[in-house]
């Protein structure tokens, strides 16, 4: 089985090549596409100095910048192979990346997807950092999206995934409504619609790459953005009829993260009716009651009566 490697890039010039190279040598890669985002600088004159027929190089129409979810999902689109990897464009693949996945796709004939360590290279700094992201323990297919969604057992980084081509008709492409945690977002469904069998956890099968100019640092993007994630994998869920008992656990989640907030009653009101009119699976369901701010606030609302 032949992989297509797929890397989105924008203004990576100074990485791009060790991303490039390190898919290539691959002995599993039958191509690798390097979809350009836009790109001001010198990416692409670096790409085109590796002279290998596997690399191939895509644009957005006009050239423009369109987001990770749309460069991600035009390599969807143009790959040619039936099993997907994807490496962000100043990460790299260590050696015998995808030599377990392939055993484990033939040993578990219902897979369609697996996950794997991935590690950081912190280029700004010395020191070794050992640290992983990864699942901390084997996970069976229908326990996972539960557990990553309580944090149960850590999570998995987009370089350490390999999925059928085939889970994206499933499940659909990237969001491209997300700037942040797109790949989070993908991964819940994928998890829900799919079977994703854990692969190499005790040690990384590719590096993440942390330098100033990533978003690795910058949480305040990710504070801003991380309840439009939660409700995509919400509406989703509705619309795939995933089961009510998994779309409570959702609701759960998002409200924990609301009441940290500590916003006013009102305005938790206000996101209750939003949430309420995502879909009208939500709207028509006891969920719409329990979750009602006046029903969960009870006791502090009507404090004299408790």
């Amino acid at each position: 089985m032949k992989i297509s490697v797929i890397i989105p890039a924008f203004n990576s010039e100074s990485f791009i090549n060790k991303a490039v190279e390190s898919a290539l040598s691959q002995k599993e890669v039958g191509e690798v596409l390097v979809i350009n985002d836009g790109s001001t600088d010198n990416t692409i004159l670096e790409v085109q100095k590796i002279k290998d027929s596997r690399v191939k190089i895509y644009h957005h129409e006009n050239k423009v910048n369109k987001g990770r979810s749309a460069t991600r999902n035009l390599g969807i689109i143009r790959s040619s192979f039936n099993l997907l990897a994807f490496l962000d464009a100043d990460d790299y693949f260590l050696p015998y990346r995808f030599e377990n996945d392939l055993k484990l796709l033939e040993t578990y004939p219902r897979s369609e997807g697996i996950y794997n360590a991935v590690g950081f290279d912190f280029i700004n700094s010395n020191e070794l950092n050992e640290d992983l992201y990864t699942v901390t323990k084997e996970v069976k297919p229908e326990e996972l999206f539960l557990g990553l969604l309580d944090g149960k057992f850590g999570h998995f980084q987009i370089d350490g995934l390999t999925v059928k081509k085939a889970a994206f008709e499933k499940v659909g492409l990237f969001n491209t409504d997300l700037e942040v945690a797109e790949d989070t977002d993908i991964f819940w469904k994928l998890s829900l619609l799919c079977n994703l069998y854990t692969g190499i956890i005790n040690h990384p099968v590719a590096m993440r790459v942390v330098h100033n100019n990533n978003v690795f640092y910058r949480k305040d993007v990710y504070e801003k953005f991380r309840y439009n994630m939660y409700e995509s994998v919400l509406k989703w869920s509705c619309e795939h009829k995933i089961e009510l008992d998994v779309i409570d656990r959702i609701l759960r989640r998002i409200w924990i993260l609301k009441h940290t907030d500590e916003v006013s009653l009102f305005e938790e009101i206000k996101y209750w009716w939003f949430l309420c009119f995502l879909h009208k699976r939500i709207f028509f369901s006891v969920l719409s009651i329990k979750y009602f701010p006046i029903i969960r606030r009870r006791k502090k609302v009507f404090s004299f009566l408790y």
